[in-house]
């Protein structure tokens, strides 16, 4: 059963470490001197008899031996060695430890209500010593006791602030790790986004041509070699580029390899349609953009990749069909990409390159970094629809 002031269970209290074993075995020790020496001190001042001295030497032990649970008990030890007190000189510093250590571990109210009870303690002390002068007893105890629980509560304060350093360091510490796993979730994200964007067109446009000549098996040699030729041209592109990406994923850390592949802008739209229709797609293209080489990298970047996602789609799986490219714009006005296509008649001969189905979604996730909309899907026609507004 605990005491009032003890409001933790004795078994919340953790398992006694070596540090708390040496200052309880330091406290034990130098209490039981003191007090020795006090006792020794009032014998010969006050004459007390044989009778006192003992009473005074058992109080003052059972007073030092409570302290090996004031941890526990903070506050029954200290109102134990307070009560005690009132009859044992020996058992003073035991009580001032006491004190000192229920302001250590409990808030400052009851403390200071222990301390309260110093007073009536050390007036009875003193009447049964046979003083007559009670301030000579009562001001050393209260001037003592201040001074054990400034002394509890200046250490339960400097663990209090080292207990909520630890805990923000814990924290910084964890909100750390979040971010640094968001930022290779996002750098992962990244780079599949990126290679996807620059392999599947290329990739498409292989299998297409392969598909060709598979198909088409009486072609003149000088339409094979040129066939061969592209294909060699298309699958050498496609190694350039996936060696680029790959280099990024292979440089150290805080190590920026600069790019052996050229960034795609504005420029060269034309050539990404002009390739598509090499692979037998017919397109339609126009393109409007008033200081199309003043475009920030970013701009022609991003609508290079809409146009070249929506192409690789036609080319996959519409590719009977006759697609249209529309690109316009101007600073300050943004720029609009949009590619339609009707849907495809009959089945396809030969069968349209697999796709992982993702290539919308990071077209979706790239516009949205650039704060532009995206709108894909079927339209009232039936045509299907890629759009895009980006900011400029």
């Amino acid at each position: 059963m605990l005491a009032p002031g003890d409001s933790a269970p004795p078994e919340e209290v953790g398992p006694r470490t070596a540090r708390d074993w040496s200052v309880d075995a330091g406290a034990f020790v130098i209490a039981a001197a003191l007090g020795a020496l006090i006792l020794s001190i009032s014998v010969d001042e006050d004459q007390m008899s044989s009778a006192q001295v003992a009473a005074d030497a058992v109080l003052g032990a059972l007073c030092c031996t409570a302290l090996w649970w004031r941890r526990r008990w903070p506050f029954g030890v200290a109102l134990a060695c307070v009560l005690l007190g009132a009859f044992s000189t020996s058992g003073t510093v035991a009580g001032l430890f006491a004190l000192s250590s229920l302001a250590v571990h409990r808030p400052v109210r009851p403390a200071l209500l222990v301390a309260a009870l110093f007073v009536p303690s050390a007036v009875v002390c003193s009447i049964w010593l046979g003083r007559t002068d009670t301030w000579s007893v009562m001001l050393p105890t209260l001037a003592l006791a201040a001074a054990a629980i400034a002394w509890g509560m200046f250490i339960r304060a400097r663990r209090q602030l080292l207990s909520t350093l630890r805990d923000r360091a814990q924290r910084a510490e964890a909100d750390q790790v979040v971010r640094a796993e968001r930022a290779r979730l996002a750098e992962r994200t990244r780079i599949a986004r990126e290679m996807h964007d620059v392999l599947a067109h290329r990739i498409s446009l292989v299998a297409l041509h392969a598909g060709a000549l598979e198909v088409a098996r009486d072609l003149p040699p000088a339409q094979v070699r040129e066939s061969a030729a592209l294909l060699r041209e298309t699958a050498h592109q496609a190694l350039e580029e996936l060696r680029d990406v790959i280099g990024v994923l292979r440089e150290d850390p805080g190590q920026e390899r600069p790019s052996t592949v050229p960034q795609p802008t504005l420029a060269d739209l034309p050539r990404l349609v002009e390739e598509t229709r090499r692979s037998g797609a017919k397109i339609d293209f126009e393109m409007e953009v008033d200081c199309a080489a003043a475009a920030p990298g970013t701009l022609g970047r991003d609508a290079y990749r809409i146009v070249q996602e929506a192409l690789t789609n036609v080319t996959k799986h519409a590719r009977a069909t006759r697609a249209q490219v529309r690109v316009a714009g101007a600073p300050n006005r943004g720029l609009h990409v949009c590619v339609r296509n009707p849907p495809a008649v009959g089945a396809l001969d030969p069968p349209a390159p697999p796709g992982s189905g993702t290539g919308l979604l990071g077209l979706q996730e790239r516009v949205t970094l650039a704060d532009g909309v995206l709108v894909h899907g079927t339209d009232a026609s039936g045509d299907f629809v890629v759009e895009a507004d980006l900011p400029w």
